[in-house]
């Protein structure tokens, strides 16, 4: 196999109906920066090395009604909980509240205005070999 020039993600990009509504969503519940507040089809939104960019796209199915294919993305943070307290005091959609998983995970799930999902985690610890 030949060496390939790697990869490195930039952003996550969703289609939006309402671009002022999710913008604010993200900005206010989530905790993002808002770049990008000029253009009139795209936003920018930036938390620490996470980037969504939103796309204007006002005739489009949301993604309420696309079912598991509204997932976006997983998150991994190193406290779950104390996340979940941040975007419960901001008022964020949450889903399902931090709660461990069978695969030394603890979980949580985030919804948008629009119904894109994505998941938050931290590690509980590492499965051994022998398991």
């Amino acid at each position: 196999m030949t060496d390939t020039l790697p990869l490195t993600p930039y952003a996550f990009v969703l289609a939006v109906n309402d671009m002022d509504k999710s913008a604010a969503y993200f900005r206010d519940a989530l905790g993002f920066r808002l770049d990008w507040a000029d253009s009139s089809d795209w936003r920018l939104m930036v938390r620490g090395g996470m980037r969504v960019m939103l796309g204007h796209c006002p005739d489009a199915v949301p993604a309420s009604q696309t079912g598991d294919h509204s997932y976006f993305g997983y998150l991994e943070v190193a406290d779950v909980d104390a996340l979940h307290a941040e975007f419960v005091r901001q008022g964020a959609l949450i889903l399902s509240p931090p709660t461990d998983r069978p695969y030394l995970m603890r979980e949580m799930t985030v919804a948008t205005p629009d119904g894109h999902r994505f998941v938050v985690g931290h590690s509980l610890g590492q499965v051994s070999a022998g398991e």
